[in-house]
């Protein structure tokens, strides 16, 4: 089994209650979602057009600030992406850079590919294929475009996964997707708060990218999926206002988990990660508090808290820790 957050039915087996009872803050999916737009009927009663699809890929195309000339594929998630990359080319010998997203590996090793994982960036170089998350999940690692461009060069494909770097666009290599041997992941669902709605995008060398569109087949993403990402990607006002909030938020989250004696560990605008002297233990109590959280099954003193969307949920996260929490 593939350790994930958002498994809210695991918590309920373990602890009780209703699915409506549980704050889920085991994922980094912002809890306050891009309003969904009215959807004409065709959204859902016809079959995708080129025409639409085509609208929505230069809504990413602007929002990711990718050059024309850059293929852009969406796809039901970045998930997808990280599916359909290992059949790329023949496999050989793939370096993730973790810990990380644990998809990454999986579906490489899944694919026939010998899978290193790796902590240091400088050891990507040689491998046929090399995965980095930007900013990273679940620690926040960061590293800048200049320091990956340079990793590019050392290895045969370069995959950077950017799904949590929309708030953070001075960190995207989306701009230079169009290098040679480089693909960039974009998650939809993250940071617009509809990772229900199964959007993504895989931007990179055309060349590789048709290859991608023929192997994902036709309507890779629903009708009701390009009208609201369509939409989203090219609001430019929400997407501001959000980031702004994270920002806030995020500062009085680890105030929170500070005053319940947890240290910051990392973490990005939409998840931070915090030591605490045991974090099995730490997610049991939130537990019983309807409160979900994501642990790791290599680390005893790590936990992570995606953001509260309500007042009602900060009030509730706030009560929970205020407690002798270890």
């Amino acid at each position: 089994m593939r350790d994930h957050g958002g498994n809210i039915d695991g918590a309920i087996a373990r602890f009780g209650g209703g699915a409506g009872d549980w704050v889920d803050l085991s994922t980094g999916i912002n809890r306050v979602p891009y309003p969904l737009p009215p959807l004409p009927d065709s959204a859902w009663r016809d079959l995708p057009t080129r025409a639409a699809t085509g609208a929505l890929i230069d809504a990413a195309r602007a929002a990711y600030r990718a050059p024309t000339e850059t293929g852009l594929l969406p796809l039901a998630g970045a998930q997808a992406a990280i599916q359909l990359l290992p059949r790329l080319r023949p496999p050989g010998r793939a370096r993730v850079l973790g810990p990380t997203y644990n998809e990454h590996a999986a579906s490489l090793r899944a694919a026939g590919w010998q899978v290193e994982e790796i902590a240091d960036p400088a050891a990507l170089a040689g491998a046929d294929l090399a995965v980095v998350v930007n900013p990273n999940n679940p620690d926040g690692r960061e590293i800048p475009v200049d320091a990956l461009l340079a990793h590019s060069g050392k290895v045969g494909t370069l995959v950077v996964d950017e799904s949590f770097a929309d708030p953070r666009p001075d960190l995207s290599l989306a701009p230079q997707a169009g290098r040679p041997g480089l693909l960039v992941l974009r998650s939809f669902g993250k940071f617009y708060g509809l990772a229900g709605l199964r959007l993504g995008f895989v931007l990179g060398p055309a060349s590789l990218i048709a290859r991608l569109s023929g192997m994902a087949g036709p309507w890779p993403v629903s009708g009701a999926a390009i009208e609201i990402g369509r939409r989203a990607l090219a609001d430019t006002a929400w997407q501001e206002a959000t980031i702004a909030r994270l920002r806030a938020e995020t500062g009085r989250l680890d105030r929170l988990a500070g005053g319940a004696g947890w240290e910051l560990a990392g973490g990005t605008d939409l998840f931070r990660l915090y030591r605490t002297p045991d974090a099995g233990a730490a997610q049991d109590r939130l537990a019983r508090a309807r409160i979900w959280s994501r642990i790791f099954p290599w680390s005893p003193a790590l936990i992570r808290l995606g953001l509260p969307g309500t007042a009602a949920e900060w009030a509730r996260l706030e009560t929970a820790l205020a407690r002798d929490l270890p």
